[in-house]
């Protein structure tokens, strides 16, 4: 797949509904009494596994137009009786590994090769803490796994440092039906906090509430009901970065309508990162816009730590950009789809451009990168981030390209609407 450049760059597009808060409103909705109408879901592959594991457990989930309508289960978790394949979804595994133990009975959990490499033992050993019990059939601490569920007991878990912020989404969701109060505290720090923050804002929607004490001290009281409600999905902030990329690598305009200004969503937070490299960045009541300037020049250090996803997108830009750039507080990467810093680093170099990978990050120096076929590593921000390059750099070839289809399957689509279809 070819990307072909563009000469002037001014564009609207829209994006998806936000996978963060989607997968969070069909978790929950699946526990709440009632019935619940999702609005602006995200349809992809992610979500579509998600859905049918929760159907699996009870929920009735139908489509309604665009929309979802979601019968929850009142908190009365059904044992299908059969194993639950999850692909390489690490959000909706990490979600359902607290959401079955409340239930009664063995849930066996499995999902992609790739899935089976990504740790949930932080999460299992919390879990332990609360009443929790589980096999692993092949690795400790990985998939596939078996849950033998008896409900949450409830009780106090600490974490000595977290890797992922879905081991504590994860928790939170399931803790209102706990036997007991559920208490979380971190020793250390929290990666992409305002993912708990977004978990938080989508309890209190179904009327759950979590007390917060400082930065990492969380508590849920046990009693507590989820209730069916009308929720509105707004637009995905990652998907719409990948827009405003563009904007900034043709030094041109793009508007991203259907997406909150003021959102929780941590990769809202690249917006920052725009405007301190001197691009344009101005929004309305459900819009924003990005204008590309000349890029500050010199040497930069970005903490990614709220917004890991954002790594590949800001070290496409850090290519072109006059200086080095050093990204830090992104490990957590190294467990994604693909291991994500080592993936940016070998395709920006077979651009042509020097990039030095760090434990926690990377450094970046730019320059003037050169076509080249571009490997995903089956990656969907991978490929929709190197894509973006394809537009002011002739010869960009995405291959793989249909990896896509995990978080934005309309990418290519609605690419075509930046005047640089692919070819």
């Amino acid at each position: 797949m070819e990307i072909r450049p563009v000469e002037t760059l001014s564009a609207a597009v829209r994006v998806p509904g936000s996978k963060s808060y989607t997968q969070r409103a069909l978790v929950i909705a699946s526990l709440a009494e009632g019935k619940s109408l999702l609005r602006n879901p995200l349809r992809s592959e992610d979500t579509d596994y998600l859905l049918e594991a929760l159907r699996l457990l009870g929920a009735e989930i139908a489509p309604a137009d665009e929309d979802l309508l979601v019968t929850g289960t009142g908190g009365r978790i059904r044992n299908p009786g059969k194993e639950m394949y999850l692909g390489n979804n690490g959000t909706a595994t990490r979600f359902l590994i607290s959401v079955v133990s409340l239930g009664t009975g063995d849930y066996r959990l499995t999902g992609s090769p790739r899935l089976g490499e990504r740790p949930v033992s932080p999460l299992l050993k919390a879990l332990r803490e609360l009443g929790g019990e589980w096999t692993c059939e092949v690795n400790e601490g990985f998939l596939p796994l078996i849950i033998h569920a008896h409900g949450i007991r409830g009780g106090r878990v600490i974490f000595d440092q977290v890797e992922s912020s879905q081991y504590v989404s994860s928790l939170l969701i399931s803790a209102p039906l706990a036997k007991g109060d559920v208490e979380i505290s971190i020793k250390g720090s929290l990666a992409s906090r305002p993912y708990v923050d977004m978990t938080a804002d989508a309890m209190e929607h179904f009327g759950a509430s979590v007390e917060t004490e400082g930065e990492n001290r969380f508590s849920v009281r046990s009693g507590q009901r989820y209730r069916g409600t009308d929720y509105s999905i707004e637009g995905d902030a990652s998907s719409a970065s990948y827009f405003f990329l563009a904007a900034a690598l043709c030094r041109g305009t793009v508007r991203v309508l259907d997406l909150n200004p003021g959102t929780l969503q941590g990769d809202g937070r690249f917006l920052g990162i725009l405007g301190r490299l001197g691009c344009s960045v101005s929004s309305g009541g459900s819009w924003v816009e990005v204008t590309g300037k000349e890029l500050v020049k010199g040497d930069l250090v970005f903490d990614m730590g709220d917004m890991p996803d954002m790594v590949p997108t800001l070290a496409v830009l850090s290519a072109v950009r006059p200086g080095r750039t050093v990204i830090r507080n992104a490990a957590h990467l190294r467990i994604k789809e693909s291991d994500r810093l080592q993936a940016t680093a070998r395709e920006l170099a077979r651009t042509g451009i020097l990039a030095e990978e760090r434990e926690d990050g990377l450094v970046i120096t730019g320059g003037r990168p050169r076509g080249a076929e571009i490997e995903t590593y089956d990656d969907h921000r991978i490929a929709m981030s190197f894509a973006m390059l394809g537009l002011t750099v002739p010869g960009m070839r995405i291959r793989g390209g249909g990896c896509v289809r995990k978080s934005f399957p309309g990418f290519w689509k609605e690419m075509e609407k930046l005047n640089g279809p692919h070819a």
